[in-house]
């Protein structure tokens, strides 16, 4: 396949095999694959708003390999499988199943015990998610996704308005949520609230 990937800042590369992953052969450029996997974000979407879904679903492995599955899988093979490669970011691939135990078990004590606000829980659970990088690619905007569940499914609050732009597109508005994104790396979660609100 002869398509050149273009990497935003912050983005995750890809490796050969991960690219032979692509389900779509007449797929020539960058803005094709953006395309098709914004349709098929936009049917997981839409499977999404149209299940109830509990607590007890969202918080489980089982649960955020499927969402990841629903938003990729019409485009990538490997969609809903953990990596077994390493990357720029995240935990060693052998240690992906482990961390995201620890993070489902703490959030599901956050919830029950009402440690922090439903806005923090939701936001520390996608930082934490996406610094864990479950997946060869699609974190995240899988992680943004899981945060809107989690707000609204959970909480019954309304989903975020992730600074009201395209976050994969490189300018200010993906620029201020790099910047709210290593802050939250340096144990301030703040300007992340901030953003995700604005």
């Amino acid at each position: 396949m002869g398509l050149a990937f273009r990497y935003s800042s912050g983005q995750t590369p890809l490796d050969a095999n991960e690219i032979d992953g692509l389900l779509i052969d007449s797929i020539a450029t960058q803005g094709e694959l953006d395309e098709f996997e914004q349709q098929n974000i936009e049917q997981a979407m839409q499977w999404v708003l149209s299940h109830s879904l509990k607590r007890e679903r969202i918080l489980t492995e089982e649960f955020i390999c499927q969402l990841h599955k629903r938003m990729y899988g019409d485009v990538w093979a490997w969609a809903g499988g953990f990596r077994t490669t390493e990357k720029n970011i995240g935990v060693k691939s052998w240690l992906i199943r482990t961390e995201l135990r620890y993070l489902l078990d703490d959030a599901r004590y956050w919830v029950e015990n009402q440690i922090y606000s439903p806005d923090e829980i939701a936001l520390r659970f996608k930082h934490r998610i996406v610094s864990i990088h479950c997946f060869p690619n699609g974190n995240g905007r899988h992680s943004r996704l899981i945060a809107d569940i989690i707000i609204d499914k959970i909480f019954k609050k309304p989903v975020f308005s992730w600074g009201a732009a395209d976050l994969v597109a490189q300018g200010d508005t993906r620029s201020a949520y790099l910047s709210a994104i290593r802050s939250a790396d340096a144990g301030d979660i703040i300007p992340l609230l901030r953003f995700a609100r604005s």
